[in-house]
């Protein structure tokens, strides 16, 4: 496939997968002619509307689907390799647990399956993921977010190289998420290599190397953030104080994006009107707080691509 193991962790090649309607000659095409490189020690980010082939790429990869044309390789090698397996931590979107088990006993159940003989192993993915003080509870007692930790630390048991995880900030509050963001981090630091599909599109934005952007089964983008989104500022946005109504009202009447934050007004305006404005409110009294830069973020961008696909259906 052209590049050595140290390069790419998965290759694929015009991926494509149809799933047949039960009693009609019909197929769904979930993903069409998908071709991507992971490469060693990175984080990439899969994005993309519900139902767009997110979880059927990841099936895929994982050799839980076989693929209607196209291949797959991870190191190297078929995915439904056992030594290729035996390297790799899953998160399903959904997990299942046994609700009758504590989540201990659940980690302990699964070192078992992989004949770890470490016995500090359990306790220390509990602490890792935030669930140690919940350790002896019935998983049946969980909430949603803390049955994510406890599936992000089944999917870590076997100390894998490659990470793929489905929604993995799913059910996490602002708190659990920054702490599954610096955890994913912290493993890339290890030089292991994570690919996770996300709705939060600022967490993307924040710790992803590169980033895909699927849509009805095709990959519409594909790149590190700096090369997919337009590096030109767009506008800026100036905050001052003590302007006065009479002049907050005409700001209004401009048509200005206008947000009033107690004594602060926040404005959003072009970059070749920006002077002129700005000494004029100035003048009328206005204390500058700050004057910010914005240029396009993920969300503009992944919206623009959703846009134009929709034009083309």
């Amino acid at each position: 496939m052209g590049k050595t193991e140290m390069d790419a962790v998965i290759q694929a090649l015009k991926l494509t997968k149809e799933f047949p309607v039960h009693f009609t000659f019909r197929k769904i095409k979930a993903l069409s002619e998908l071709s991507l490189e992971i490469n060693q020690g990175e984080v990439f980010g899969l994005i993309g509307p519900n139902g767009a082939g997110k979880t059927t790429t990841f099936k895929l990869f994982l050799g839980l689907l076989f693929p209607t044309r196209g291949v797959v390789f991870l190191w190297g090698k078929p995915p439904n390799k056992i030594e290729v397996r035996a390297r790799i931590g899953f998160l399903p979107e959904s997990p299942y647990f046994y609700n009758y088990l504590k989540a201990k006993e659940y980690l302990q159940l699964c070192n078992q399956l992989f004949e770890n003989k470490d016995k500090n192993k359990v306790d220390a993915l509990l602490e890792l993921v935030g669930l140690q003080n919940h350790k002896e509870a019935l998983i049946k007692t969980y909430s949603k977010g803390m049955l994510q930790r406890l599936g992000l630390a089944q999917a870590l048991i076997n100390n894998p190289n490659l990470l793929i995880l489905d929604e993995p900030m799913s059910g996490l509050d602002p708190s659990g998420r920054k702490e599954i963001r610096d955890l994913i981090l912290e493993l890339k630091n290890q030089g292991k290599t994570i690919i996770f599909s996300s709705h939060i599109l600022s967490d993307v934005e924040t710790i992803c190397d590169r980033v895909g952007i699927i849509i009805n089964g095709k990959l519409q983008a594909c790149g590190n953030l700096d090369e997919l989104l337009q590096p030109r500022i767009k506008s800026w946005e100036i905050c001052l104080k003590g302007l006065l109504p009479e002049t907050i009202n005409q700001l209004k009447e401009q048509g200005l994006f206008l947000l009033q934050r107690g004594e602060e007004t926040i404005l959003q305006v072009k970059e070749s009107e920006i002077n002129k404005l700005l000494l004029e409110l100035l003048a009328k009294g206005g204390k500058l707080i700050s004057v910010i830069p914005r240029k396009e973020t993920l969300e503009e961008l992944y919206v623009k691509k959703i846009k134009v696909t929709e034009k083309q259906v």
